[in-house]
């Protein structure tokens, strides 16, 4: 046998240098996060339209030393004009990017705070990956003092990019808290520590050094929900009506010429009404017409059957707002009184 020359186990063992680096390098390259930005707060100026999806993210340059980032403006927006015609094209948008790139960590959508909870709630019914979705927003305009939109979005994709964040739903994440979108509330108009999970707590913190969760949602959502929307092109009209203090039953008469496919009664505390609700409640079930009952107390569940007695389903702990969007995706389903109960019971 010839022994290898030495000059050619150097060039042999520089080339497996080599390609071990370069496969090295490969392997920590950072993952990527898609932006779907919908405007809100976090892209305003008091003084200037909108900014762009690019100008919004580019502004925060310090997402690259976490993420590779790219940027799709969905809509420019503030939240209180979005619809639930907006809800469906971002989850079937979301759906689709997951499903077209197997490669692709999470996504964030930017968004107002207004509706924020809302469209959160929605996609977390409607995603049906179990990679991240976050949404983030702002309480302060880009050009206000101490403006908070650019820690938020920086937050947000270390979240989108963290390993506990797969399976845990869809997330809001707001002032250095992490939120489960079924639970999470605005509870301030200016404060930016508005979003809050007042009963349950937060599921997590952001902190400098680490992205860190402590407990789980175990309520069913994203990749285990059973809500399909691939075929859906619109979502049922579903009304919601405020008990008060001498409410007036003729409501509800206005309320069926209307026709809505479904009604959510936001009521006292534990479900409890007026006359005037529980009379017009019963028309509206002897009409056809299902409703769901919610508390208007941000805390506690709504317990008994009261399908037996009032014909209606309950909401549970869902406040009005969520229990609205959960209706609608439920009635696409069924409007049988008793599945619309094992839903609200499930989800």
């Amino acid at each position: 046998m010839h022994a290898i020359p030495v000059r050619l186990l150097v060039l042999i063992f520089a080339a497996t240098q080599f390609l071990t680096t370069a496969a090295h390098a490969q392997s920590i390259a950072p993952p990527r996060v898609l932006v779907l930005t919908t405007g809100g707060t976090i892209a305003s100026r008091t003084d200037a339209p909108m900014e762009s999806g690019s100008d919004l993210v580019d502004a925060v340059p310090e997402l690259l030393d976490h993420a590779q980032v790219e940027v799709e403006e969905f809509s420019r927006i503030g939240s209180s004009q979005m619809t639930p015609s907006h809800w469906l094209r971002l989850a079937k948008r979301i759906n689709t990017a997951f499903e077209d790139d197997a490669s692709l960590a999470g996504v964030v959508v930017t968004h107002g705070t207004d509706t924020m909870e809302e469209t959160a709630f929605f996609l977390n019914l409607t995603v049906q990956h179990e990679r991240p979705v976050i949404l983030v927003g702002s309480m302060r305009s880009s050009n206000e003092i101490s403006a908070d939109g650019p820690a938020n979005l920086l937050n947000a994709v270390r979240v989108a990019v963290a390993d506990d964040a797969i399976g845990a739903g869809v997330l809001v994440v707001l002032n250095e808290d992490i939120s489960s979108a079924r639970d999470v509330w605005k509870t301030h108009d200016r404060r930016v520590h508005t979003f809050r999970s007042p009963e349950f707590g937060y599921l997590g913190v952001v902190d400098p050094d680490t992205v860190l969760f402590y407990r789980r949602s175990i309520r069913p959502h994203t990749h285990r929900s059973e809500f399909d929307i691939a075929r859906i092109d619109s979502l049922p009209n579903v009304e919601v009506v405020s008990d008060y203090a001498g409410f007036d039953a003729s409501i509800f008469k206005d309320l069926e010429l209307r026709a809505p496919a479904g009604v959510v009664l936001e009521t006292f505390a534990g479900g409890r009404m007026s006359s005037g609700a529980r009379a017009g409640l019963r028309d509206a079930t002897h009409a056809g017409i299902p409703v769901v009952i919610a508390s208007r107390v941000p805390g506690g569940r709504i317990i008994g059957d009261p399908i037996g007695s009032l014909g209606a389903a309950v909401a549970r702990d869902l406040p009005a707002h969520k229990a609205r969007i959960l209706l609608m995706l439920a009635l696409a389903v069924s409007s049988d009184i008793t599945e619309l109960q094992r839903l609200f019971d499930t989800y």
